[in-house]
């Protein structure tokens, strides 16, 4: 009598092809391109995109900001972990006609990253003005490239990652003044220094800049894609003779048994 010895396709997979599991399983889930396009908040007029590549924990970033206060620094951030959304002119929750930070937060969250042009992006970094592009003539570009947090990460991968920018002249004289109040985050700095100007969602986007170490330097991004590639043709290959060898098996027994 013959007997049959059946052995689950899955579990042939899952035994001769570990090396592939494990790279699909490590491949992050956040990473590629996003895009945001910047509203105006507290009528700001406002106007702009940010670009965001993540590769990993590194963030390329450009932004592109118009129609802001002249000369000034203007704070920018990723705010992450709430519902990844901007608020408008009705959540001005006190009346004094400005959608404060502390307003806003219940939809586009806490500081993940400051996006400052040298030193330390981190959340402790949010207020530090000196370290923020300056709108020379109303307007800037911003471009950086830096590690960003497991958090922040996450929030990407969530889809409820927002990019703002921050300062408004609410009284129209040039200059951030203390005629609107003082900020709540920190009270020796003027609310329109500190209120959103203008914010965006950040969704994934199918168009981006090539990640650092790309294809033009064979390191990085491109390299890591043809690495994976080279272990999953190995780990097929491995399927394949392990298959083989299952087969022969099979057919050995079944000639003894017969």
């Amino acid at each position: 009598m013959r007997k049959a010895f059946a052995l689950p396709t899955v579990a042939l997979v899952a035994t001769a092809f570990p090396l592939l599991a494990a790279t699909s399983a490590s491949a992050a889930d956040h990473d590629g391109s996003y895009q945001a396009t910047l509203g105006a908040l507290n009528e700001s007029g406002v106007t702009g995109t940010g670009m965001v590549t993540l590769s990993g924990d590194q963030a390329t970033v450009t932004v592109e900001a118009s129609n802001l206060l002249a000369g000034a620094p203007h704070a920018q951030h990723f705010h992450i972990g709430a519902l990844g959304q901007c608020p408008t002119a009705d959540d001005d929750a006190d009346g004094d006609g400005i959608v404060s930070t502390p307003e806003a937060a219940e939809y586009y969250g806490s500081i993940g990253a400051s996006l400052t042009t040298t030193g330390d992006t981190g959340p402790d970094s949010g207020l530090a003005v000196d370290r923020f592009p300056t709108a020379e003539g109303g307007s800037y570009t911003y471009e950086r490239t830096f590690s960003v947090s497991e958090d922040v990460q996450e929030s990407f991968a969530a889809g409820n990652a927002v990019l703002v920018v921050h300062g408004i002249d609410a009284n129209g004289d040039g200059a951030y003044d203390p005629s609107a109040g003082m900020s709540p985050l920190d009270p020796s700095l003027p609310l329109e220094a500190t209120a959103p100007a203008a914010c965006g969602v950040l969704e994934a986007s199918q168009m981006g800049t090539m990640p650092a170490g790309g294809a033009e330097t064979g390191a990085g991004s491109t390299s890591g894609i043809e690495q994976q590639t080279a272990i999953g043709v190995g780990a097929l290959a491995a399927a394949g003779a392990a298959a083989a060898g299952v087969t022969a098996y099979r057919r050995r027994q079944a000639t003894d048994q017969a």
